[in-house]
C-alpha cells in the first residue's frame, strides 16, 4: 500500500513530496534502487500521459478478434 500511495502522490501532487514519504518506503522494506525504480516508471507514465493529452492522440479501440 505504501508503493502506491506514493505513486497516487507523485501523480496528482508531486510539489507535496517529502522526505517522510521515502522514509515510509524505506519502512516497508523498499530499498533505495526500488524507490527509484518506483519513481522512475511513475514519472515516465506521467509525462507520457500528458505529451499524448497535449497532442490530443486518441486511445484506438480495442477489437475483438475473436
Amino acid at each position: 500500500m505504501a508503493m502506491l500511495d506514493y505513486a497516487e502522490k507523485l501523480t496528482t501532487r508531486p510539489s507535496d513530496m517529502i522526505k517522510s514519504d521515502l522514509k515510509r518506503l524505506r519502512t516497508e522494506g523498499f530499498k533505495d534502487r526500488a524507490i527509484l525504480d518506483i519513481n522512475q516508471i511513475v514519472s515516465y507514465f506521467a509525462y507520457v500521459n500528458r505529451v499524448a493529452d497535449g497532442l490530443g492522440v486518441e486511445l484506438e479501440e480495442y477489437l475483438d478478434n475473436k
